[in-house]
């Protein structure tokens, strides 16, 4: 009886200090501050080289526009081009490489297009890796099912730094 009381006096404390330290969930759509989803939809994002440029284009258009297209957008994001590098790892004895890592690594600027003053500007990266088999095949579906997930992951990344930024 006595820890079943002390476990509920713990949560209703910690319910309390978290409610006290000013955390609001990023995509709340209270009064006092504009939904972040109409904001994202306000930024205009510029063109991307490369095929793996369009696929992160479109998973940023996904995840920004769920109307339309901003007629007069109210920022601008420029992505540069994605640098990629292929790291082989676990080499056996005969010189085979069976792992290989992808470093995908781009910056993006934000630009208010009112002022044309750049907002913010972050470096991301992220880090993915595959297995290299036998058949070339598996191995190439595997390599692109990996570049996919790791162009989301900076989708995400994107997603989220702006978001901080229209929260601060």
């Amino acid at each position: 009886m006595r820890n079943s009381m002390k476990k509920t006096l713990f949560t209703l404390a910690a319910c309390l200090f978290i409610s006290a330290c000013g955390f609001k969930p990023m995509y709340s759509s209270n009064n006092s501050a504009p939904n972040l989803s109409a904001e994202l939809a306000q930024i205009e994002i510029g063109n991307i080289p490369n095929k793996s440029g369009q696929y992160l284009r479109n998973a940023l258009i996904d995840r920004f526009y769920s109307d339309a297209y901003p007629a007069n957008a109210r920022y601008s994001l420029k992505v540069s081009p994605i640098q990629e590098k292929v790291i082989d790892l676990d080499i056996t004895k005969t010189s085979d490489a069976t792992r290989a890592q992808l470093h995908l690594k781009t910056q993006i600027t934000l630009t208010n297009n009112d002022s044309d003053e750049i907002v913010l500007t972050r470096k991301l990266s992220s880090i993915s890796s595959y297995n290299i088999l036998t058949s070339e095949f598996a191995t190439r579906v595997s390599a692109q099912n990996t570049r996919e997930n790791a162009l989301n992951d900076l989708a995400n990344q994107i997603e989220l730094q702006i978001g901080l930024y229209m929260r601060r």
